[in-house]
């Protein structure tokens, strides 16, 4: 290991430089001053000097010498990324640390703190992995976790990933397709994220090319078939258009441009059609040059003159002007009937706008940096650079998880391609992935909201909480003191800081269910006069069969273990050998199973009033003991499942309790077939939550309709209202499910009602 400037100096008067990367040097050079703000050229010489000697025994797996591949990723820093001299310095050294033996504390001290984080963020972690996907996660989380401290981290990596995409050609082809489905998965999604266009095609299209090569070799040769005929089209498509913005004094550049072939892939996929039924295969740019406000004016003014030449398609007009994507692309998006009655997609734009848009947060930093032409104030672009940061702070905020292999899926959460624009009922924007919920939109305005959303509406109509937004809608969120969250809601929401706060909550939930568990089984034990120690806890624990003394807590916390059992259970002990008697109604294989009661059987026999609504195994059972879940309260109708105690109870739970994915994971084999037989006569108790405006008369009418209307009866009925709401509990007693949802639908109908859930 190299770590002293004299040992390195002295190896650098030595170095002789092939002819062939000194003129690769000079290229790079002449792009640096081309599109950098300011360029210390002594230090990029000196970056390429140590890179050269560092790499000198290194070849490439075509056989080229490796200082070719830093070459080229500073040269993608400086053309295509254009940062500044500092990255393309980094990009030349982003290999040494990690491949030779170069320390990072000499390249500290030889090149300045930015270079060496800059590197130290790009360099893979060196540890041992358990597995080769593991060592993958933790790299990632490791890259995210340097970026929000300089962005042009993840910006030396995507000039990396791009050259070594470039040069796929010459791996083998186990490694082609999972360095390209990496690609495709995480850095093309993650450069959109940050508004590298140009970037993200490329790296799609190159994905596409391992991954999918027959589609890809398709669609390259039938559009370069057909490029003549396009530029044809597109000639006689912007003739008009050219001649209208020059007479009216415009300084612009318009030009067509190609789909990517990715693009066209997806849409061939999407619409189940060939290459000849893709019609749209060009996209016209109007790139105007003009600034600030005056631009945003000129974009309008052209956008009119524009369609007076070509009438719009109805439905096909996006502002991204007024209402930018969350990675600061601005554009007027229209499709028209061009000439042959070809429709014809437009994008107008300033050229400030059209950096943005090709460069992302690149263009941000030069602009902020003074290397723009100030159409943006600097507060603008601090707040945009903000704004596109703000969700990697997020995502590294606690809560997290702890392995790397979630955090990295957490983070892919976030690397939506499409967006939609929702209003709060103030009339603020609130910008969500589509396919976003309710819920992501009131964790989006405060994780207090969306802790207490318990119902929502859209544009003023009741909608449910899976519901899926569109864009334009006014969305409004009910919240409740006592509501809190679903486990249930992880299955339908799709922004990171929904998932992980809900996950936040069911994890503290359990932790809370640990303690409270221990404090009953202590309780008990108390009282039983018993006073174990850890050990004998965990041996009885392991006795019955549970994986550890705290799954036992929790068990015991969230009801589904009585600890009396426990306190017998250590009191006599559960011999090993002979095996427990089978009582002659059940199974052997189903007295594995060991979930206590979660109600007592004497409320079991009041809903059921003494007989069985079930069939168990494919058989009426009359003599085997039956309880409903007190935690879901199933009634005829629910999809249901059973659990059978050590002592041969069957314990009867909805699929959708919210203990049921802990039953089903960690007990699959505990499970009992059971579902509902025909007998029409037993009641049972179901628990109703209904939301609403605070009214004079509301609880009459709510009595009315199911007492009178529906010939229910009421067991009980509890409101409590607060700031012009209500908010209340009804516990009915019903037949089955169809007559609770009829019961559901009326109360719906009552003037004021916002909510009717079930709540068991």
């Amino acid at each position: 290991m190299i770590s002293a400037s004299a040992t390195l100096n002295q190896h650098l008067d030595d170095l002789v430089v092939v002819p062939e990367y000194e003129r690769r040097l000079r290229v790079l050079l002449e792009h640096c001053e081309r599109n950098l703000p300011s360029v210390d050229e002594a230090l990029i010489r000196r970056a390429f000097r140590v890179a050269y000697w560092a790499h000198r025994d290194d070849r490439r797996a075509s056989g080229e010498l490796y200082i070719s591949h830093p070459l080229e990723v500073a040269l993608i820093a400086a053309k295509d990324i254009r940062m500044d001299d500092v990255t393309v310095a980094a990009a030349l050294l982003h290999d040494t640390v990690e491949d030779t033996d170069l320390s990072l504390d000499l390249l500290r001290s030889e090149f300045g703190e930015e270079v060496a984080r800059i590197t130290d963020g790009v360099t893979k972690i060196g540890s041992v992995f358990e597995s080769r996907a593991l060592g993958r996660a933790e790299n990632v989380r490791k890259l995210m976790l340097s970026m929000a401290s300089d962005v042009r981290v993840i910006l030396v990596k995507f000039a990396d990933r791009l050259h070594n995409m470039r040069t796929l050609g010459a791996m083998p082809e186990g490694k082609q397709l999972r360095i390209a489905a990496e690609t495709k998965d995480l850095f093309a999604p993650l450069a959109h994220r940050f508004g590298l266009h140009e970037v993200k095609t490329e790296l799609e299209d190159l994905s596409l090319k391992y991954l999918e090569p027959q589609a890809f070799q398709e669609i390259a040769t039938g559009l370069n078939a057909k490029r003549r005929q396009r530029e044809r089209y597109v000639e006689k498509f912007i003739g008009p258009v050219r001649a209208e913005l020059e007479d009216a004094g415009f300084a612009f550049e318009i030009y067509g441009r190609p789909k990517s072939i990715h693009s066209i892939w997806q849409k061939m996929r999407r619409q189940g059609v060939g290459l000849d039924e893709v019609y749209d295969l060009f996209a016209i740019r109007v790139i105007l040059d003009s600034t600030g406000k005056q631009g945003r004016e000129d974009c309008w003014r052209a956008y009119s003159m524009l369609t007076a030449l070509y009438p719009p398609v109805d439905g096909r007009f996006r502002d991204f002007i007024s209402k930018p994507k969350s990675n600061g692309y601005q554009s007027l998006h229209t499709t028209v009937m061009g000439p042959d009655g070809r429709a014809v997609e437009i994008q107008i734009r300033t050229a400030e706008m059209h950096a943005i848009a090709e460069r992302g947060v690149a263009a941000h930093w030069m602009y902020k940096e003074g290397g723009g032409d100030g159409a943006m104030p600097a507060g603008a672009r601090d707040s945009r650079l903000d704004e596109t940061f703000a969700w990697v702070r997020d995502l590294l905020e606690n809560p997290r998880p702890d392995d790397a292999g979630e955090f990295v899926r957490e983070f892919q959460l976030n690397l939506y391609d499409e967006e939609i624009y929702v209003f709060t009922p103030g009339g603020d924007l609130v910008t969500l992935p589509r396919g976003a919920t309710p819920v992501d939109f009131a964790f989006q305005i405060h994780s207090e909201v969306g802790f207490h959303c318990i119902g929502a509406k859209a544009d003023g109509k009741m909608v449910p909480l899976s519901y899926r937004l569109q864009s334009g809608e006014q969305v409004e969120i009910l919240t409740s003191k006592r509501q809190s969250p679903n486990p249930d809601w992880a299955g339908f929401v799709v922004t990171h800081k929904a998932q992980s706060r809900i996950r936040h909550w069911v994890n503290e939930r359990r932790r809370k269910a640990v303690a409270h568990g221990r404090e009953l089984l202590d309780k008990k034990l108390a009282r039983a006069k018993l006073a174990p120690d850890e050990q004998e806890i965990n041996k009885t624990a392991s006795k019955l069969r549970f994986p550890s003394a705290q799954q036992l807590f929790f068990e015991v916390g969230t009801g589904l273990f009585d600890p009396a059992d426990f306190v017998a259970a250590l009191k006599k002990g559960l011999p090993t050998e002979p095996e427990p008697e089978v009582p002659a109604n059940v199974s052997p294989a189903l007295l594995e199973v060991e979930e206590a009661a979660l109600e007592s059987r004497d409320l079991a026999r009041e809903r059921a009033g003494g007989r069985t609504a079930l069939v168990i195994e494919g058989e009426h059972h009359t003599d085997l003991a039956l309880e409903y879940a007190a935690c879901c309260g199933p009634i005829p109708g629910d999809n249901v499942f059973g659990f059978l105690s050590r002592t041969g109870v069957v314990k009867i739970h909805r699929r959708s309790c919210k203990n049921a994915p802990h039953l089903f994971v960690d007990h699959a084999e505990r499970v009992v077939p059971v579902e509902w037989s025909r007998q029409k006569d037993v009641q049972f108790s179901s628990t109703l939550r209904i939301v609403g405006e605070d009214r004079v008369g509301i609880v009459s009418d709510m009595t009315a309709v199911i007492s009178k209307s529906l010939k229910t009866n009421i067991r009980s009925l509890t409101v409590t209202s607060e700031d012009g709401m209500f908010e209340g509990t009804i516990v009915l007693y019903v037949s089955d499910v169809k007559q609770l949802r009829r019961i559901m639908k009326r109360l719906g109908r009552l003037d004021g009602i916002y909510g009717v859930y079930r709540d068991d």
